[in-house]
């Protein structure tokens, strides 16, 4: 099974104290990175890249010379009560349902609204997936990556809000149990017949590729409907 990345375990604490624990308020600044670094037990360059992370998901900002500070976006979107999914089946399952519904329709919008310059970023993000894949390299952060790209370039607020949801199901899949081998081989087929449709601009295709691949991890882990 792939194991996560210390900085993706060490991203997924921060996440924990601040939207599930609520240590931390929308706007407050975090501790200072030797502080910080210190009580999780990791060093700062790991921390960096926790950061990095989090703020990839609207978590966190990051300002240049001044610290890292909870985003305001936290209080709207609140934790969704996913703070635990690679721990709550349930969760995790519930997780796919809503991923089922909505992400087919951001996959079509992004086909429809994106730049030349966003198609080229989702592009590149689901090539970076698949050479994590292919090397045997833990592919969590990449995937996510790759799902925020998609989230981005349709362009529609609420969506993003959803980000952080995305990406805790990213996880939470990716090491949920025995299925590494099997998730990782649908990955690559779903990805690539996605990524195909994205270059052709052809959202009712992106959208049924999209569909597909969230019905592939769906049944590989057994999230069936009760």
């Amino acid at each position: 099974m792939e194991k996560k990345s210390l900085s993706q375990r060490t991203a997924d604490q921060l996440y924990s104290r601040i939207v599930a624990e609520g240590r931390f308020s929308p706007g407050e600044k975090l501790p200072g990175e030797v502080e910080l670094a210190g009580e999780l037990g990791v060093s700062r360059a790991t921390l960096r890249e926790a950061l990095r992370t989090l703020a990839a998901q609207g978590v966190v900002e990051i300002r240049r010379g001044k610290g890292a500070f909870v985003s305001r976006e936290v209080e709207e979107r609140g934790d969704f009560g996913f703070g635990a999914l690679a721990r709550e089946r349930v969760q995790l399952r519930d997780l796919f349902e809503l991923r089922r519904i909505f992400e087919p329709e951001v996959a079509r919008l992004a086909c429809r609204r994106a730049t030349p310059e966003e198609l080229a970023e989702i592009v590149a993000r689901g090539e970076a997936v698949n050479r994590c894949i292919l090397a045997g390299e833990d592919r969590t952060q990449a995937d996510q990556d790759f799902h925020t790209a998609i989230v981005r370039a349709a362009h529609n607020e609420f969506f993003s809000r959803l980000m952080p949801v995305i990406s805790q199901a990213v996880s939470g899949a990716i090491t949920s149990g025995g299925h590494a081998r099997e998730l990782a081989e649908d990955t690559l087929r779903d990805h690539a017949l996605l990524l195909d449709f994205f270059r052709k601009r052809d959202e009712a295709g992106a959208g049924y590729a999209m569909a597909i691949h969230m019905r592939h991890a769906v049944d590989v882990m057994d999230l069936g409907e009760n």
